[in-house]
């Protein structure tokens, strides 16, 4: 039987390269996401259109393909982050980046802990730089990133002696669509962001660890730390 991965905010970006990782190393990848305008091609991607924040559907999607396939990788990509002063931000998108990025994470890890330890497999939680640092203007979205990454601390720590390999990824400026809310984004010059398919080269990495080695948290920079501030309007 084909090893299988799940992959949320699989549509576009970071997700989306490493599903198409995932995929050439032979996994069958069962993508999550809201809509899929950019199509993998190959049999081995399944792409699941499902609400993250629609936990009765996510349980739903999750607990069928569990059943039905070995899985033995998990990437919890899927981010949201709104920028700006924090008492600008609303409570509507405060719980947005808080149930995106933390609590979605913790629930599917949980709806497939059991199943991943029998495995023997692969928690792959992708946070970010600000998980490291103070974030003025990013204050709830760096501490959701923070939390995801004591989250994958401590699940390591609990899992591992039961062979389970938790890594926590954190990228630097990339070029995505994560900066659609803020005023600015990533520099001019190509040696001030990642691409997406250079997170995607840094879970292959993960992955190609002999057994018993475990990369337990990966940061990824580019050369120059540059952005640049959008037009306004």
């Amino acid at each position: 039987m084909t090893k299988a991965a799940i992959v949320t905010g699989a549509s576009s970006g970071i997700g989306l390269e490493i599903s198409k990782t995932l995929c050439r190393l032979g996994y069958e990848v069962f993508g999550i996401g809201r809509n899929f305008k950019t199509q993998i091609e190959g049999k081995d991607f399944h792409p699941v259109v499902c609400d993250l924040l629609n936990t009765k559907q996510l349980l739903y999607e999750i607990k069928e393909i569990a059943a039905r396939h070995d899985v033995y990788i998990l990437v919890n990509n899927a981010g949201t982050a709104y920028y700006g002063l924090h008492e600008e931000q609303s409570p509507e998108k405060i719980q947005q980046m808080v149930r995106t990025n933390l609590e979605v994470p913790m629930i599917l890890t949980q709806q497939l802990l059991r199943k991943l330890k029998k495995n023997q497999g692969y928690i792959i939680n992708i946070a970010s730089v600000t998980a490291q640092s103070s974030n003025p203007h990013g204050c709830a979205y760096g501490a959701t990133k923070a939390g995801l990454a004591g989250f994958s601390r401590s699940l390591f720590d609990e899992a591992r002696k039961y062979g389970v390999k938790v890594t926590a990824i954190y990228p630097d400026m990339t070029k995505t669509n994560l900066y659609r809310n803020a005023d600015f984004t990533v520099g001019e010059e190509e040696e001030s962001y990642l691409l997406p398919g250079e997170v995607a080269d840094a879970v292959e990495y993960i992955l190609e660890q002999r057994e018993g080695v475990v990369v337990s948290e990966l940061t990824v920079k580019p050369q120059f730390h540059r952005i640049q501030r959008k037009n306004r309007k």
